[in-house]
């Protein structure tokens, strides 16, 4: 081995640039504070690896992004840790930037002749911010894509060449393909490239001049290796457990369901080092937006290039850690700000409720098989993510959903005029029904004049007295219950087929029981029939036109004929009957459980 070592060295010099590296002068000796730019730099080369890694897997583009992520999240040995690395060690980075700029300024790291190291580092500062900003849109998830868009319209603000900088990131007028690419290519391309030149500058100018100790030296010197290695090995493992913890709690990193731009995404927000901007953006609404971000942003950064200058001044050095000071705290108390308003904010909570089921909709359905067109397409229909969607816009003008518009955001009880729709068709739903008083009424008729009607009125004049009465109305339940077919209620419709038949025997009865006022079967005249009540096909035929003499007839009472005014289209109408009825694709594990 020896031998080997001596042509290696004969070859390369590689003891001299061992020793190089290794034997420098620690003025003061090794300390603690010292760690940041050892860290720093073994926490981009495992960005650059995991990074490569991913990039094995990873499609870019518009159709392919997501789908791909997702293989490296769920299917891919190994991705999710990966991806939870790469993503966990580029929020550490921030933060240890931070920590390595506090440093250099309360050392005074930044005075000549050091200001231009000092101006690179600020820089590397905003490339991996920019890193991490270019990184967000890559998954192509809603959080992504919404997000992006909203940092991409405050460059656009930029006075002049505002506009043009924001069609070349875009790619053109819209959001889509070319977007995704171009950040890709800013990402995995352009950016680490000069990170990685700054880091080399960097590194080299760190050499040229020296550590700057804290003052006052009470220490002798010492040489970087071994004591100064040992305190960056130990800090570079103790953020790395860090990170790992992170990875490990949350498995991975997370992935909302696709961009789709179509549908806006209330829950949008950046990383947790941005939000202090994005709570600072609320204080200048309207046209003011542009000095919130981008023209004291830009002061303050000049202010931070221009250290160097104002720290040559009797009190300068004071100002300038003043000055950090008063950044750092504005920002952290903006950050608490923001995460303060949010918790506070009960629509942003049901919108990131929705985000939730709505990410993890879209990973059971990719787990069932992505069609060549893609996950959005499968998510677009998807009963139940899109029912809720269009009972939202077309229904809950009328019609509750347990009490909300089908979303989750509550709707005021005086504002309904129909029925609540949270069950409907169930046992639950019908025996409420059945039983309804003037009290419960508004939860099944809502204000429409059928509140009034002779329904409402037999149910308050023949409640059940004594147990005969009592069982055969349960049986006129599940009878009923059982013509909507609920796949939830397949298996006890099974068990209870005797009660149901005898239901069915008494609503057959045309002198007493329901063919007496409705069709049921073959007996039995008026509307609206009972026969397949609730199912899928009676539903569908309802909302395209409850003026059909099959329902209402003559007697509707304000209910729009959906289809048959082409305000929704058969696919739509079919959506939101199967996420009322709760019959949608589910993955065979899980099908049992629904």
């Amino acid at each position: 081995m020896s031998d080997f070592r001596a042509w290696l060295d004969q070859r390369t010099g590689y003891k001299a640039l061992v020793h190089e590296a290794l034997f420098e002068n620690v003025p003061g000796g090794a300390r603690w504070r010292y760690v940041w730019g050892s860290t720093l730099t073994f926490f981009f080369v495992v960005q650059v690896i995991t990074g490569l890694i991913l990039w094995m897997s990873y499609s870019p583009s518009s159709q392919t992004a997501w789908e791909s992520v997702y293989w490296i999240q769920h299917e891919m040995w190994g991705g999710w840790m990966l991806r939870g690395i790469h993503h966990f060690v580029a929020q550490a980075m921030t933060a240890l930037l931070v920590l390595h700029l506090m440093q250099v300024v309360i050392d005074g790291a930044y005075k000549a002749p050091r200001e231009v190291n000092f101006w690179f580092g600020v820089a590397l500062l905003m490339l991996v911010l920019a890193l991490s900003l270019t990184g967000y849109l890559l998954p192509w998830d809603q959080n992504g894509y919404w997000s992006t868009a909203v940092s991409t319209n405050l460059v656009g603000m930029s006075p002049g060449v505002g506009a043009a900088m924001q069609t070349i990131l875009v790619g053109g007028a819209s959001y889509g393909h070319h977007t995704l690419t171009r950040f890709f290519a800013l990402h995995a391309g352009l950016v680490p490239l000069f990170i990685g030149l700054l880091i080399v500058g960097h590194v080299y100018l760190f050499r040229r001049h020296g550590l700057t100790p804290k003052q006052p030296v009470r220490k002798p010197d010492e040489g970087f290796w071994p004591e100064q290695v040992l305190r960056d090995a130990v800090a570079c493992l103790a953020v790395f457990a860090a990170v790992l913890f992170f990875v490990v709690r949350e498995h991975g990193a997370p992935l909302g369901a696709p961009a789709d731009p179509a549908e806006q995404f209330a829950a949008a927000r950046p990383e947790w080092y941005f939000l202090f901007l994005f709570q600072f953006l609320k204080y200048f609404p309207g046209k003011t937006e542009i000095i919130g971000a981008i023209v004291i942003p830009t002061l303050v950064l000049l202010l931070i290039v221009a250290m160097p200058f104002l720290g040559k001044w009797r009190l300068g050095h004071r100002f300038n850690v003043g000055l950090l000071g008063v950044l750092l705290a504005g920002a952290g108390l903006l950050t608490v700000q923001a995460v303060n308003a949010d918790r506070s904010d009960s629509d942003y909570q049901i919108s990131r409720t929705i985000a939730s089921r709505d990410a993890e909709r879209a990973v059971q359905l990719a787990g069932m098989g992505i069609p060549i067109t893609g996950a959005l397409t499968v998510m677009r229909d998807d009963a139940y993510t899109q029912g809720p969607r269009i009972f939202a816009r077309n229904c809950s003008s009328c019609h509750r959903f347990d009490g909300h518009d089908g979303m989750g955001y509550p709707l005021p009880a005086d504002s309904i005029s129909a029925s609540d729709l949270k069950g409907y068709g169930s046992r639950e739903w019908l025996s409420g029904f059945l039983h309804a008083d003037t009290i419960l009424t508004s939860k099944y008729w809502g204000k429409t004049y059928h509140a009034e009607g002779d329904m409402v009125g037999w149910l308050g004049d023949h409640q059940p007295e004594t147990p005969e009465e009592k069982l055969t109305r349960a049986n006129v339940v599940l009878a009923l219950s059982a013509q909507a077919q609920l796949p939830s209620q397949a298996a006890v419709d099974t068990r209870d087929s005797a009660r149901i038949a005898a239901g069915v025997a008494y609503m057959r009865n045309t002198d007493y029981g329901c063919a007496s006022c409705h069709k049921f079967q073959d007996v039995g005249t008026d509307s609206p029939e009972l026969t397949g009540w609730a199912s899928r096909e009676w539903m569908i035929a309802f909302i395209n036109d409850p003026e059909h003499p099959r329902f209402f007839g003559r007697d509707n009472d304000r209910m729009p004929s959906f289809g048959k005014e082409k305000s929704l289209s058969d696919r739509e109408i079919a959506m939101v009957v199967d996420w009322i009825r709760r019959d949608w694709k589910m993955p065979k594990s899980s099908a049992a459980k629904k």
